[in-house]
C-alpha cells in the first residue's frame, strides 16, 4: 500500500512542479483565461450538434491547462480584439490559430505549436484555368484581412508577377476565410488564399467544390499567444507542451483532427529555441 502512494506521489510530482511555475493569479483563480474565436475549422469551432467548443486548439488547450493543474477558462473574441485583450490582461493567453509573425512578436510572445502554409485555392469548376501559381497574375485573389495572408499575397504578387513583367494580383481584403470562399463560389474573385491546414477539413465538408493551386506560397509558425511580461506562464506552457510531444498525446491530436502535416519538431519560443 505503501509503495503505491509512492509511486502515485512521484507521478503527481511534475503536475505539481508545472503548476507551482504559473503566476500566482492564475494559481489562485485555478483557471487560464484564454482567448478564442470559434470560426475556423478544424483548429476551433462550434459542433454543429452540441454548440460546445472544439477543435485541436480546444483540446490542445484542455489538456495543457490539466498538466498545469488548472483548468481552460475560453473566452469568444473577434480576431482585432485578441491582442487588445491580452495587453489590457483582460485574457492570459491567446490560442485560436494565430500566427506567429515579427509584427506581432512585438507586442506578444508566442509558444509555437503548429506549421502552417498559405496556401492559394480555387472553385473546382475553374481548376484547368490555374495550373500553377503563374496563371493568377492578374487576377483577384481574397484573403481575410484581419490575418497576414493579405500581405503574403501581395509580396508574392510583386515578386512572382510585377518583378517578371506580368499583371499584379488584385489583392481583396474579406471580412474573413468564410467570406473569401463565399466570395469565390459567387465568382467575386477568381481564387483565395487560407491555411493548409484550414482546407482538407473544408473540402471534406464541401465535395467537390474546391481545388488547389500549387504547393503553399510560404509556411509560418502558429503559437500560444503570451504577454510580454508573462514569462513564468510562458515557461510552464512551454514544457507542458514539451511533455506532450515526448510521451505522444501531441501527435496523437494532430492524428485526429487530420493536422500531421502541420506538426512541428520541436517547441519554440517565437520561432527559436
Amino acid at each position: 500500500m505503501f509503495r503505491t502512494l509512492l509511486l502515485t506521489a512521484v507521478a503527481l510530482l511534475p503536475l505539481a512542479a508545472q503548476a507551482a511555475e504559473l503566476p500566482e493569479s492564475i494559481r489562485s483563480r485555478g483557471s487560464i483565461v484564454t482567448a478564442i474565436v470559434p470560426n475556423y475549422p478544424p483548429l476551433e469551432l462550434r459542433d454543429p450538434a452540441t454548440n460546445q467548443l472544439t477543435g485541436f486548439d480546444v483540446e490542445l488547450g484542455e489538456t495543457l491547462a490539466k498538466r498545469l493543474g488548472v483548468k481552460m477558462q475560453w473566452q469568444e473574441t473577434t480576431f482585432d480584439q485578441m491582442i487588445a485583450s491580452l495587453r489590457t490582461g483582460r485574457v492570459d493567453l491567446i490560442l485560436s490559430g494565430m500566427s506567429d509573425t515579427p509584427e506581432r512578436r512585438g507586442v506578444a510572445n508566442f509558444v509555437d505549436y503548429l506549421r502552417s502554409g498559405s496556401q492559394i485555392f480555387t472553385q473546382a469548376s475553374r481548376a484547368a484555368e490555374f495550373p500553377n501559381r503563374d496563371a493568377l497574375c492578374g487576377k483577384a485573389v481574397g484573403a481575410s484581412r484581419r490575418t497576414n495572408y493579405v500581405n503574403v499575397l501581395r509580396q508574392f504578387s510583386d515578386a512572382e508577377c510585377v518583378a517578371k513583367g506580368r499583371p499584379a494580383i488584385r489583392v481583396v481584403g474579406t471580412e474573413g476565410s468564410a467570406d473569401a470562399r463565399t466570395q469565390l463560389r459567387q465568382g467575386r474573385i477568381d481564387a483565395a488564399m487560407q491555411g493548409n491546414e484550414t482546407l482538407p477539413y473544408i473540402m471534406a465538408q464541401e465535395p467537390n467544390t474546391y481545388a488547389l493551386v500549387g504547393e503553399p506560397v510560404e509556411y509560418t509558425l502558429m503559437g500560444i499567444g503570451t504577454a510580454k511580461d508573462a514569462e513564468a506562464l510562458r515557461t510552464a506552457l512551454a514544457e507542458a507542451l514539451r511533455g506532450m510531444m515526448a510521451d505522444g498525446s501531441y501527435a496523437a491530436l494532430l492524428t485526429k483532427w487530420n493536422l500531421t502535416p502541420s506538426a512541428v519538431e520541436k517547441v519554440t519560443i517565437n520561432g527559436e529555441g
